[in-house]
């Protein structure tokens, strides 16, 4: 059987760079640092339903209300790192592990 390549396919590169500019533009730039942001909530969003918790249950645990948690899945409002880790080792019984890359 013959293999027939796609050529109409893009890497997802590609079309970021398409769309938000190329790595190191300044429109490329703040859309990684938004994703990032995003991908916080929905891991924490994750997270939370792979423990069964429901998001007044986790706040329940950390002190905060469903609102708070609500909004910091849904990417409305920005945490701080110590209530990431509150969230995380109290809240979920994880850990949060945190890289730097130059």
């Amino acid at each position: 059987m013959k293999k027939i390549k796609n050529t109409s396919l893009t890497s997802l590169d590609d079309f970021i760079s398409k769309h938000h500019g190329k790595r190191g533009t300044e429109k490329r730039e703040e859309f990684e640092a938004g994703y990032k942001v995003f991908k916080l909530g929905a891991l924490l969003h994750d997270a939370r339903i792979a423990k069964g918790l429901t998001q007044e249950q986790l706040g329940a645990k950390v002190g905060k209300n469903k609102s708070y948690i609500s909004k910091i899945e849904n990417d409305i409002k920005e945490i701080r790192l110590s209530t990431l880790q509150e969230i995380v080792t109290v809240g979920l019984g994880g850990r949060v592990n945190l890289t730097i890359d130059l």
